[in-house]
């Protein structure tokens, strides 16, 4: 069949709330393309279709889940049990397995994917096509290593990364953060690990930076601030505090500002922001298409500090203040404090976030900017090169 001319990769992407995933994938696709190669993306993130997605690369949709607690997930859109919602996607999943059959298989974060949906479909492969790489790709940071070595245990995920995985691709530098200490993994699995590097992001042209400067009316010498709070579900406190800021001193700001909710914003909660932006004149969007381009045009770009949308902002060479989630995981508050250390942010801590220390972080930012710069123009981003390198690999040293 089309395995003996196409060289097929299957990528898994369980998407319950956010953006980060499916990004984090089209990335990971685009950049894997290659003659004769076919990249399917089987996804349940429910924005998957607003994506322009490259020749060769297409998505399966799963029904969509979301997350009410760490281990409880409910349908996104059809009004079912949960438990029928997560057969359907373990049967698609599967039954798209069997039938397209790839050579390599990248499950994205979750070793057994969502409530272990994933875990038939690694033993089909194992059993029935035992020449197919399996790869496991984590980001940097899962969460504080205690909950994530308790969790591993309790899920049997250990044993799964021994057994039925190929190969581990960690989306990090192991300099910053080491999972492999922090997680208590095995030799035997440590063997399998890559550290890639982080994922960096297209860099757009001077010319389109200047093309959406002019559409949001910049001059030369105005000073942009972006706001983001990825998919949105849990960042109104951040997009409250920031017009509160904004509200606290009326009339010109020494800086303009957008704000992008993110599509999963609660209606009443982005109604909101919507009505005090416009009073204040402050252009706002629920979802923007190409995020490195708004990126690149901004001078500061304000963040939850999740992997992906770090990955974008330190692509555009853009300095940062991140406001890292603590609850249901850690990871983010990790991370923005690692970072912080290298110097290619800055960070406010959740229960320390007031309009009156957002606007003092952000002063000072903003009138020195150099330390940020030169710390994030010394940081190479390796992880798609990384990976490109891996795929050439398994090309010519077939199994």
């Amino acid at each position: 069949m089309a395995r003996n001319s196409t060289y097929n990769i299957l990528m898994y992407s369980h998407d319950t709330y956010g953006l980060g995933h499916i990004r984090r994938s089209m990335a990971i696709a685009s950049h894997l393309l290659g003659p004769r190669v076919n990249i399917l993306i089987l996804t349940g993130s429910p924005i998957a279709g607003r994506f322009a997605f490259p020749e060769q690369i297409d998505f399966v949709r799963i029904p969509g889940m979301i997350k009410r607690t760490n281990e409880e997930y409910l349908p996104l859109s059809i009004k079912i049990n949960a438990r029928h919602a997560l057969d359907i996607r373990k049967n698609i999943i599967t039954a798209t397995v069997k039938t397209f059959q790839p050579q390599l298989f990248i499950v994205d974060k979750e070793p057994l994917g969502l409530k272990r949906e994933v875990l038939p479909a690694l033993q089909w492969l194992r059993r029935s096509l035992p020449g197919t790489r399996t790869i496991l790709g984590l980001r940097d940071i899962m969460d504080d290593a205690r909950t994530t070595r308790q969790e591993w245990q309790e899920k049997g995920v250990y044993q799964i990364l021994e057994e039925l995985y190929s190969e581990i691709w960690i989306y990090g530098n192991r300099d910053l953060y080491d999972p492999i200490r922090e997680y208590g993994i095995s030799d035997t699995v440590s063997r399998k690990i890559h550290f890639t590097g982080y994922i960096p992001r297209k860099v757009p042209s001077p010319e389109g930076v200047q093309s959406i400067r002019k559409e949001h009316g910049l001059q030369e010498d105005d000073k942009l601030v972006v706001v983001t709070t990825g998919g949105g579900g849990d960042g109104f406190t951040v997009m409250d505090t920031y017009l509160r800021m904004l509200e606290c001193v009326p009339g010109p700001q020494p800086f303009k500002s957008i704000l992008i909710t993110g599509p999963f914003m609660p209606k009443s909660e982005r109604k909101n922001i919507n009505k005090r932006s416009r009073k204040l004149g402050v252009r706002m969007y629920h979802f923007y298409r190409q995020m490195e381009k708004i990126f690149a045009a901004a001078d500061l770009v304000v963040s939850m500090g999740g992997y992906n949308t770090l990955c974008e902002i330190l692509s555009q060479g853009t300095i940062s203040l991140v406001i890292p989630r603590e609850t249901p995981r850690k990871e983010q508050l990790i991370r923005a404090q690692t970072f912080q250390r290298q110097n290619l942010i800055d960070y406010i801590a959740w229960d320390q976030l007031t309009p009156g220390l957002l606007r003092e972080r952000l002063t000072a930012l903003l009138s020195n900017p150099a330390p940020h710069r030169d710390a994030i123009s010394a940081f190479a981003l390796t992880g798609l090169e990384t990976m490109k390198q891996r795929l050439q690999d398994f090309r010519c040293h077939k199994p």
